[in-house]
């Protein structure tokens, strides 16, 4: 087996106990955390994909400010870690709709993708997480990436704008 594919294995389950750890967690603080581990996770899968720059602007970016972002947002709406509701019927069915679509979703890209090899080559990989390449890709004319990704921080910016006006109505 080749290290990447041992590599993935190994950062796989851990990954998906802490995705599973943030939703459900019934206080805020450790759904936080617990996303914050998440992203440090997917970091390092960045990592054993020769992605550098990418692990890096997901740490710094998503796994720090991102998520200090998000902290301030939970202690101004002052939730605390008693909410959420009884676990019953609709929590189990809502369980069980969404392990079957993600059954689904699993089935049809093995099914599509028919586990094949893929065709990046050697070089390919080690130009593909830095700077330059990222760069080049999101400012070249010819690729769609430059709106996506002003959209994106717009969406955050509109994000952090309705928390405060959510935490404001408490006051």
């Amino acid at each position: 087996m080749r290290p990447g594919v041992i590599a993935f294995w190994i950062l796989a389950l851990p990954l998906v106990v802490s995705a599973l750890l943030v939703v459900v967690s019934r206080n805020p603080m450790r759904s936080a955390l617990f996303l914050v581990a998440h992203m440090l996770l997917i970091a390092a899968m960045f990592l054993s994909l020769t992605a550098q720059y990418v692990a890096a602007v997901q740490v710094v970016v998503y796994a720090g400010a991102i998520m200090v972002l998000f902290l301030f947002v939970i202690m101004l709406l002052n939730l605390s870690g008693t909410g959420g509701g009884e676990r019953g019927a609709g929590w189990a069915t809502g369980i069980a709709m969404s392990a079957g679509l993600a059954a689904l979703l699993i089935a049809m890209g093995v099914w599509r993708a028919g586990l094949h090899a893929g065709k990046a080559t050697a070089k390919s990989l080690s130009v593909g997480g830095t700077a330059q390449s990222i760069g080049f890709t999101l400012f070249d004319p010819e690729l769609p990436w430059m709106f996506p990704f002003e959209v994106a921080s717009v969406v955050l910016l509109v994000s952090v704008i309705g928390a405060i006006v959510l935490a404001k109505r408490r006051l």
